[in-house]
């Protein structure tokens, strides 16, 4: 049966996703306008997010601080592209208690100005190098149109900023960070993304390059998931960030940074979830495992207690709900929870030596028996329903992927079904500002390493220079 507060993710897919954040109270709107309150299970998803993270960055070499919110006005100007492209979405601070400031200070859209100046100060020699950093914090962006984890004013994310010897060596960083978070979104949240480098219009500013992690939701809408940018030595010119090289003479150092926020809440409800609440793939799952007694009686206590202590020694989270809610009602709100599998205990299944295991994706149910290793049988079906909801998502992704050879084409597909469309473009940017003429299409990302489908634009009809993915953006 259908969660009845949910709409219809194929009637109104807007609506159908503001009721499963609301449903499974992911959040909820705020007096703040334009943020939102992050509710006890959203932020469980965060935080669960943010371990794995963390733990896949301090493997490789990165260590956690923390800069200032505020960044003085002077500051900011240093880098004149990023002060251009931040401008529109920056909120200032003018007062501090009732007396004005002599310099108006911004609440951080971003810490590149940050760090740089704190590298110009610590950065002495090429022994010092590589410096490696990562920052859990919020930002403020000043945005026009908001929507609960996908775009908003306050959001909270990781920030990696680092500085290298070479050019080289930086670049390295760039990429591997890149390939971290594919690594991250396919194998936890179970999400296919394509790579590649962003164009000239789309990068970061005051970035050399930027490199992108793309991601399709299931109404083929495309969702930028992370970042990594290469900025080579312009922000180290600008923040004067220098030191001795092999040779005892002053060299600039190269710098990269790269993120991914609270926006991947959005995009695991978007892939996964369906008209019955929230789907979450195991690895991400803060709670895998939802254990139910039907009716609590003495024989049904006794083997959630024996069923307890079994998951106590195993590596899988649980919770037990011996609430007086009905049955049925903590079946319903396991599954708009999105918990993985579900455990029903009833003492008529037990006398017959047997309990029930529901998986949330498909609502499938397993009958078990008592004397089975239980263990074993839960771990093979998160593992199963994990791997699942990745070629599910895979499939529902290359279904809505089309390659198209002239701009009618693209016009076609984007209004019959959006989804990504791979077309040849010559580099011009007027050219890709024609593109977003076809209800706000974008480029997605240059595909580097892909094998042209055509000689020419499918704007202009002229020679083409490279293989992209187009997409309507979140």
């Amino acid at each position: 049966m259908k969660n009845k507060s949910i709409t219809s993710r194929d009637v109104d897919f807007a609506k159908w996703y503001t009721d499963v954040v609301q449903a499974a109270h992911l959040a909820t709107y705020s007096n703040v306008k334009g943020c939102i309150v992050m509710e006890p299970n959203g932020y469980a998803i965060w935080e669960k997010m943010q371990q794995v993270l963390d733990h896949m960055l301090k493997e490789t070499g990165h260590q956690n601080v923390c800069m200032p919110m505020l960044i003085p006005e002077n500051l900011l100007r240093k880098e004149g592209e990023l002060v251009k492209g931040f401008a529109p979405e920056v909120a200032w601070v003018t007062m501090g208690g009732n007396k004005e400031l002599e310099e108006r200070m911004c609440i951080r859209p971003t810490s590149e100005t940050l760090f740089s100046d704190y590298f110009h100060e610590v950065l002495k020699s090429y022994r010092d190098l590589p410096i490696k950093y990562n920052q859990w914090v919020n930002v403020m962006r000043w945005e026009k149109e908001t929507r609960p984890f996908l775009r908003g004013r306050e959001f909270l994310w990781q920030e990696g900023h680092t500085i290298h010897e070479t050019k080289e060596e930086a670049e390295q960083e760039t990429r591997n960070i890149l390939q971290l978070y594919r690594k991250f979104f396919e194998e936890y949240l179970a999400i296919p993304v394509v790579t590649g480098r962003k164009t000239e219009k789309e990068k970061f500013a005051g970035a050399e390059y930027t490199l992108t992690i793309e991601a399709m939701m299931y109404n083929g809408i495309t969702l930028q998931s992370g970042t990594s940018h290469y900025f080579g030595q312009k922000f180290s010119k600008a923040y004067d960030i220098k030191f001795l090289n092999r040779e005892n003479n002053w060299d600039y150092a190269y710098q990269t940074s790269w993120g991914v926020s609270t926006r991947m809440i959005g995009g695991l409800i978007m892939v996964h979830s369906d008209d019955n609440g929230l789907v979450l793939p195991p690895k991400i799952a803060p709670v895998q495992i939802a254990i139910i007694p039907i009716k609590q009686t003495e024989l049904v206590n006794q083997k959630i207690n024996e069923i307890e202590i079994a998951l106590e020694n195993s590596t899988m989270t649980y919770m037990v709900d011996c609430s007086e809610k009905s049955a049925g009602f903590k079946f319903a709100e396991a599954e708009v929870n999105g918990i993985p599998l579900r455990i029903e205990v009833g003492e008529r299944d037990l006398q017959e030596g047997l309990i029930t295991v529901v998986r949330r994706d498909t609502r499938e149910k397993r009958q078990v028996k008592t004397s089975d290793d239980l263990l074993l049988i839960l771990q093979e079906m998160l593992d199963t329903m994990q791997q699942d909801l990745y070629i599910k998502a895979k499939e529902r992704r290359d279904q809505l992927t089309f390659d198209a050879h002239t701009f009618e084409e693209v016009k076609t597909i984007m209004e019959r079904q959006p989804g990504f469309v791979r077309a040849m473009w010559c580099g011009d940017e007027a050219c890709e500002a024609k593109m977003k003429e076809i209800r706000g299409t974008k480029s997605r990302c240059i595909l580097e390493d892909a094998k042209p489908i055509d000689d020419v634009c499918v704007v202009c009809g002229k020679k083409a220079k490279h293989l992209v993915v187009w997409g309507i953006q979140y």
